[in-house]
């Protein structure tokens, strides 16, 4: 079996390194970018299964890369990255089409839990 692809988005850059390398020690492949404008880039070039997003960033903020990514890449599982305790913002994640959310800091076992 293939191991999952996921694209990791978050404007923390050691988050997003810790994460990639965390997935990538635990059979899955993982890759990280740290801008929506960057994620929408490397969805168009490359196929992904899982899409970790974190829902607040400067620049192209989650919710709009989760409606971008929704009308071209339907399919895509989005799981929204959150550290605001922002439940608006989450709750129109949801509504875009976000299937879980995690709340920052994430812990390993809970997105594995999420994943798998």
């Amino acid at each position: 079996m293939n191991p999952l692809r996921v694209l990791i988005v978050d404007d923390e850059e050691e988050l997003v390194s810790a994460l990639v390398e965390r997935l990538n020690l635990r059979g899955f492949q993982a890759k990280g970018v740290t801008a929506g404008e960057a994620a929408l880039e490397l969805l168009e070039a490359e196929e992904y299964d899982v899409m970790l997003l974190d829902v607040k960033m400067p620049g192209l903020g989650g919710l709009e890369v989760i409606r971008r990514v929704k009308n071209r890449k339907p399919g895509l599982e989005v799981v929204l990255l959150t550290g605001h305790g922002s439940v608006k913002s989450v709750e129109e994640g949801m509504a875009l089409g976000a299937f879980d959310y995690l709340m920052k800091p994430v812990k390993i076992e809970s997105l594995i839990g999420i994943l798998t």
